[in-house]
């Protein structure tokens, strides 16, 4: 059985990458004292690229939620393809938008890498990365899709947001592809010329709505607390980040009784909770 009377607007950022990231979790072993003591990661062997897609998926959603009403939001579409999701789709009088978002800083929150971009590559850290291809591959995918089922005026711009870059370089813009820092990713959506109407707006807000439109999803129950536990595996790596910052930076004393400090904060949250 699937689900067919959920509508899409109510998914939250970073739904689909959490999901399979707790689940993953569930089957990892819990560090020791020692390795917690010494910054230990509490993710599994896979765990980071999920946990830091989500954190840059938390982010650009949160941005977007302040565009202005004209503006419909969507997060963690499903498309086909096991896991495979649209990270925000934005609906609004400067057009169709399919946003990916790319976490780019370090778990204690420091700015990350840099960024070159050129017309058909893109450098991360001087590292070619796929992701302007990515970012095409699912604009195209959506415009397919909705102009299967209603006129479409305008192609859908893919967007691929940066969270945390340390420095940006636009060499050559790319054809397609806007790269922007997540930082001004709302000013330029809400400075573009108007070309679609609010009655245009509408009609393909209530097509990306309908479960209909995209992969079935499977039957399952809603589970209330997946951000809480989120937050709470969140929580657990910052402060894991935090105590190895301190074993580089501050020396043995530094590190263990700033590593004891935040142990037992953690245990105090957890027998309070």
């Amino acid at each position: 059985m699937t689900i067919d009377s959920s509508a899409m607007r109510q998914r939250f950022p970073a739904q689909s990458v959490i999901e399979q990231l707790l689940h993953e979790q569930g089957s990892t072993p819990p560090l020791s004292w020692y390795a917690r003591l010494f910054g230990g990661s509490p993710l599994g062997v896979d765990g980071m690229p999920r946990y830091l897609g989500a954190k840059g998926e938390i982010t650009v959603g949160a941005l977007l939620e302040t565009l202005p009403p004209d503006w419909i939001v969507f997060h963690a579409i499903p498309v086909a393809g096991r896991g495979a999701d649209i990270d925000h789709l934005v609906v609004g009088p400067g057009g169709i938008f399919t946003i990916s978002s790319m976490h780019l800083s370090g778990t204690t929150g420091r700015h990350g890498a840099d960024v070159w971009v050129g017309k058909r590559t893109m450098l991360v850290a001087g590292r070619k990365v796929p992701q302007l291809g990515d970012a095409e591959f699912v604009a195209e995918r959506v415009t397919n899709l909705v102009r299967e089922r209603m006129p479409l005026l305008t192609p859908v711009q893919p967007v691929l947001a940066l969270v945390g870059p340390r420095r940006l370089t636009i060499a050559d813009k790319p054809e397609q592809v806007k790269v922007i820092d997540s930082r001004d990713l709302r000013r330029w959506l809400v400075k573009l010329h108007p070309v679609l109407s609010a009655g245009e707006v509408q009609e393909v807000s209530d097509l990306v709505d309908s479960p209909n439109t995209w992969r079935p999803l499977p039957l399952a129950e809603v589970d209330d607390d997946l951000m809480d536990r989120f937050t709470v595996l969140d929580a657990r790596v910052r402060s894991a980040g935090i105590r190895r910052l301190l074993w580089a930076v501050g020396g043995p004393a530094v590190a263990i009784g700033g590593s004891i400090a935040v142990l037992h904060a953690l245990e105090a949250t957890r027998l309070a909770g």
